[in-house]
């Protein structure tokens, strides 16, 4: 899975994308200009916890992010984690995330 990794990828997605929330995570949605394979990013802010805490939240979003079958050709993703992420399963999560996706890219 390619990630999101510089800051002008970053900005051009926040300030582009389609914007959508759900009951574990958020999603910002945006068709990427090179029209190759998609990327994602997991995004957890300092504000849920300690770095600890905050990991756990991303590698739940990881493993949901595959279950669910990002990344989407010619779309980049982000996807913030919210203080419920942390005590979900990645099933629920990769439940949401297809619905959150799917409101995201109508």
């Amino acid at each position: 899975m390619k990630t999101i990794k510089s800051k002008r990828e970053f900005e051009t997605v926040f300030s582009t994308g389609r914007k959508s929330a759900g009951r574990f995570s958020r999603v910002i949605v945006c068709g990427n200009t090179e029209g190759g394979p998609g990327k994602v990013a997991f995004v957890a802010a300092k504000r849920l916890g300690n770095a600890v805490y905050r990991n756990r939240c991303k590698r739940v979003l990881r493993v949901a992010a595959r279950e669910s079958g990002l990344p989407i050709d010619g779309k980049d993703v982000i996807i913030l984690a919210n203080g419920r992420t942390h005590g979900a399963s990645p099933a629920e999560v990769a439940d949401d995330l297809v619905c959150v996706i799917e409101k995201a890219t109508r």
